[in-house]
């Protein structure tokens, strides 16, 4: 017996007045024929605000900036900056290309899985920790090196700097 599959919509995201304002001080950075330059800002916007990015708000996004909603999507699934589904207070990238790959950012990675007890891409059960791989991160004589909230470069981290960095965040009450 064939199920037949219902079509999924998604309804747009309303945006706050705050919202649309700092997305207008972006578009106005570029000519008025070039307004979907500034789509990375707003969905660092959205993102600011929210805390990831869903479907609906990149639809209000494509709409609002006039370009096609698959254009915005491949923008926020191309870069690892961007988060598509809700993740912890503090979101840790582990750098695993080739160069930190050779400077132990694999150990890195598996000690922090490890550490916070998850699997990579996943999240402490107290929803402190987010832990993804990262591409390259352009600090390769660093290495290895992890970026916290896409903000924090922490750079030569052995298990004891991690043991420092995770002790401080948890110690901050999940104030980034």
């Amino acid at each position: 017996m064939n199920a037949k599959i219902k079509p999924t919509t998604v309804e747009p995201a309303v945006f706050s007045e705050a919202t649309l304002a700092r997305f207008a001080r972006e578009v106005a950075k570029y000519p008025a024929d070039q307004k979907q330059s500034a789509v990375m800002a707003c969905l660092s916007i959205v993102q600011q605000e929210a805390g990831h990015v869903n479907l609906s708000a990149e639809l209000s996004i494509a709409h609002y900036l006039g370009m096609a909603p698959m254009a915005v999507h491949e923008v926020s699934t191309f870069y690892n900056m961007y988060n598509l589904t809700p993740v912890g207070k503090f979101k840790i990238n582990v750098c695993t290309n080739l160069p930190c790959q050779l400077t132990h950012g694999q150990d890195t990675l598996n000690y922090l899985c490890k550490k916070l007890n998850v699997a990579v891409g996943e999240t402490t059960s107290d929803g402190m920790f987010t832990l993804q791989p990262g591409e390259c991160m352009g600090a390769c004589a660093d290495a290895p090196v992890m970026l916290v909230n896409d903000r924090s470069m922490c750079s030569f981290m052995s298990h004891e700097k991690i043991d420092q960095l995770i002790d401080g965040l948890r110690a901050s009450g999940g104030q980034s």
